[in-house]
């Protein structure tokens, strides 16, 4: 069977992309193939780095179109790109019922907290970091979840925690979370759900 074919969504730098490209040059995603990335703003980098390899990229810029329009739009792409899984890394707009319905069981997301703690609308970027250093706990990380209806209420796929220093800003925990958590569980979750995709 052939690999599933996969879409990345993006806002910004990508870095999450990256890591699930070094992944496949690594031949760590053996079971998925990334065969589009969709961005939802001109400016994002994540366009860059999909120039970079090659990868077919795709624009719905939120400037330009309505958040109807913008979805309507990108689920055509996918279509025409026979997308088997979604994969959202830093995209930053909340994907309606009916697109989640369109690929229910074949959207995963990472989020920067182990959720079910510091989820939810609003809990996005530093945000989500700022709160954990607010609340004073000692122990972050990353989950990656499928996606549904419910802003990060999706079945659990994977987590690691990460630990929260003395001295943190959100901008140190953002990037140790990345490090140690985001940049390795998404790339290994993707595979798991690759797999079983294959296996269905």
């Amino acid at each position: 069977m052939e690999n599933i074919r996969i879409a990345v969504l993006c806002s910004g730098g990508g870095t999450n992309l990256q890591a699930i490209l070094d992944a496949k040059a690594a031949g760590n995603l053996p079971d998925g193939e990334i065969v589009l990335v969709v961005a939802d703003s001109e400016a994002a980098y994540a366009l860059e780095r999909a120039k970079r390899q090659g990868i077919p990229a795709a624009v719905f810029d939120k400037h330009v179109y309505s958040r109807a329009a913008r979805e309507q739009a990108i689920l055509a792409a996918l279509g025409e790109k026979k997308i088997g899984l979604v994969v959202l890394a830093g995209f930053m707009t909340v994907l309606s019922a009916d697109f989640v319905k369109a690929y229910e069981g074949r959207i995963v997301n990472i989020h920067p907290a182990l959720l079910p703690s510091f989820g939810g609308v609003g809990m996005y970027g530093l945000h989500v970091h700022e709160a954990v250093l607010a609340a004073g706990v000692k122990v972050t990380g990353a989950t990656v979840h499928y996606v549904t209806e419910v802003c990060d209420g999706g079945p659990i796929i994977a987590q690691k925690a990460v630990e929260v220093r003395e001295g943190d800003t959100p901008e140190t925990l953002q990037r140790r979370v990345m490090r140690e958590a985001e940049w390795i569980i998404y790339p290994q979750a993707i595979e798991q759900v690759c797999k079983k995709l294959k296996g269905e």
